[in-house]
């Protein structure tokens, strides 16, 4: 059994996406579990303890599909996503495993379709590292 890489979230992003996942009620859809698990699973530290290298909400990543396909995304809230193709949403299947990474981490998510290997490149602009708290 693969080991899955250890996550980082900030409290804020933990409380945010708590209250998100669970406004959507009880039917939790297998993209929606996977999450909550994830969450269930991460460290969580206060915003200004965040290392540079984690992928936050609001993050800018860039990272490997496969280890062939790359993308330049930014990970918000599904209310945030406003059809924008820069912008990947963390109730996305790709967007909850990029979630808490850190830079040359990669995790095998699942995908319709079957199973992918996600690898985290470069963080591009991360909030915390900027300096901006309470966005």
């Amino acid at each position: 059994m693969e080991t899955k890489p250890k996550i980082v979230l900030s409290s804020q992003d933990l409380e945010r996406l708590e209250t998100l996942l669970y406004a959507l009620g009880n039917s939790l859809s297998p993209d929606r579990a996977a999450l909550l698990a994830e969450l269930g699973r991460a460290d969580v530290l206060e915003p200004q303890e965040i290392p540079p290298t984690v992928v936050t909400m609001n993050s800018t990543v860039r990272f490997t599909v496969e280890g062939r396909e790359q993308f330049c995304l930014t990970l918000v809230y599904p209310k945030d996503v406003d059809g924008q193709a820069d912008r990947i949403s963390v109730l996305a299947p790709v967007g909850s495993a990029l979630l808490g990474l850190s830079v040359g981490d990669s995790i095998s998510w699942p995908m319709p379709g079957g199973v992918v290997q996600v690898k985290i490149e470069e963080i591009v602009y991360q909030p915390e590292r900027a300096g901006e708290f309470h966005r």
